[in-house]
């Protein structure tokens, strides 16, 4: 025995042995961390996230040529699949889907050739095709006649004929154009330079400066309305919150970006949603919209919803999308119990799944829960308990997370079951959010922070145009005809979800 430990009491040794045990468990707890990133990093660059091929590593390298013997083998069994492929019957089909009826039909009769005197027609054959007319620029111009009275010493002066009232005083474009230039930006991702390569294609000459001040017009026009749904959205009783961020060029420092944030807010119940640009992702940011909010509040994990959470009158929902996703991350750390932990969240859905299919209403879904999900949350809520309180599953791992990330947001995480209407997690904000990350990689970056902020606008109606299975196109152009001559009163009728009833 070393003689250093010889003359140490009973009660220093177990304290010097716990202390080799902590130090043990913190530098497993290291280990197994860098071990997941490892595992979450080798399925970022290896998961079919895009196409990439880079061969097989293992393919012997194949010769610079072939001898003509191999050359002739090859040709014949071409020609003989070639030969095949054309006397092959066509395998049976169920028939297309067929062309919708909205579309015009272009009509080209095709009679035999030949001589067909004494002939009579006995019927005909009908095959069509879906073909496609590139899009045209028009010139619209009004003309306005001017009307003088006869008399010389009428009273009456001249009149003239009104102009509709336009989106931009004294300029060329029309709301069909703006509203294009628009939806292919914000919806089709394709930034204002790319649209300018399209004018020169029609020898129309528009200079880039031009079509930045016709897309900044336009969404000022959109204030009003927006400002509504800003006030609407606020006196909504159930949100879903999340944010993303977006790149501003900063004007303090050349060259520069700031990572501003888009805090986006979505009803469920009336399939609304609402992007806000802040700046910052601090708390004020979200203050914003949620300072003094009352209802039900769903979100992830971040601290600052957690806070808003707390309010008086506001019931925090916690989402188990996120949550689940811990648990799959954690299948490299401790699989069995990561299977367990998402075979009980997949139970969970499969109860949702059912009261979809069977199209049952906000009460039904409420008692068919507590009768099935119910029972499942309480017995993953013990059995989480019972791993957390057994030494071997560390604090610092994967599956550590995992666990404690439910834990902590357990009254959340159960708290969908009070209502029906609820959702069981923030996937309907998420996917709100997808047309920003898209165009993100195209736009890189908004020119100001109230550029952002426009397009916080656009952005916002063009999430409530797709939960509606609204045209963002034929909304938006119907909106700019009229936005600029409705009473202030009944602007709501220009929102998205009431454009068909309108129509």
């Amino acid at each position: 025995m070393d003689t250093a430990l010889e003359h140490l009491t009973k009660e220093q040794l177990i304290a010097l042995v716990g202390e080799r045990d902590r130090v043990i468990r913190e530098k497993e707890a290291y280990e197994s961390r860098l071990l997941a990133l490892i595992d979450k990093f080798k399925r970022m660059a290896f998961a079919q996230k895009r196409e990439r091929f880079e061969g097989n590593k293992d393919q012997v390298a194949l010769p610079f040529g072939e001898d003509e013997t191999r050359q002739g083998e090859q040709q014949q069994a071409f020609e003989q699949k070639i030969e095949y492929i054309r006397k092959k019957k066509p395998s049976a089909h169920k028939g297309r889907t067929p062309l919708p009826d909205h579309l015009p039909v272009e009509e080209v009769e095709i009679h035999p050739e030949g001589d067909l005197t004494g002939m009579a027609c006995i019927g005909r054959e009908v095959t069509e095709e879906l073909d496609y007319i590139p899009g045209k620029y028009i010139i619209r111009r009004y003309i306005r006649f001017k009307y003088a009275p006869k008399a010389k010493n009428s009273e009456t002066g001249v009149l003239i004929g009104e102009l509709p009232e336009r989106i931009i005083e004294k300029g060329i474009p029309g709301a069909g154009l703006l509203a294009s230039v628009l939806v292919d930006k914000y919806m089709d991702h394709l930034p204002l330079y790319r649209q300018l390569q399209r004018f020169k294609r029609e020898n129309i000459p528009i200079a880039a400066s031009t079509i930045e001040g016709w897309a900044r017009q336009t969404l000022e026009r959109l204030e009003p309305l927006y400002g509504c749904l800003l006030e609407d959205t606020k006196a909504m009783g159930y949100l879903q919150a999340d944010e993303t961020t977006i790149k501003v060029m900063d004007s303090a420092k050349k060259g520069a970006c700031h990572l501003g944030r888009y805090w986006v807010y979505h009803n469920p119940l009336e399939n609304t949603v609402l992007f806000d640009y802040q700046p910052t992702r601090g708390a004020k940011a979200a203050e914003n919209l949620l300072k003094g909010f009352r209802g039900y509040l769903q979100t992830d994990g971040y601290v600052t919803y957690e806070k808003l959470g707390r309010q008086v009158g506001v019931t925090h929902l916690a989402c188990w999308a996120h949550a689940r996703r811990e648990f799959f991350n954690a299948l490299g750390n401790d699989k069995e119990r990561a299977e367990t932990a998402l075979g009980f969240i997949q139970k969970l859905y499969a109860v949702e799944r059912e009261a979809k299919e069977n199209a049952l209403g906000p009460a039904g879904i409420k008692m068919l829960r507590l009768e099935k999900s119910l029972p499942v949350i309480n017995g993953m809520s013990e059995w989480i308990k019972k791993q957390l309180e057994d030494l071997k599953v560390l604090p610092g791992s994967a599956i550590g997370k995992a666990l404690r990330y439910s834990a902590v947001r357990w009254d959340g995480l159960s708290n969908y079951l009070y209502d029906g209407n609820l959702c069981i997690d923030n996937n309907g904000v998420e996917n709100a959010i997808r047309p920003v990350a898209l165009g993100r990689k195209n736009y890189l970056f908004a020119g100001s922070h109230q550029a952002a902020q426009r397009a916080a606008m656009v952005y916002s109606f063009f999430a409530i145009c797709k939960k509606h299975e609204v045209n963002p196109y034929e909304w938006l152009r119907h909106t700019l005809k009229n936005i600029m001559a409705i009473n202030h009163k009944n602007i709501r009728d220009l929102y998205p979800q009431n454009f068909k009833n309108n129509m």
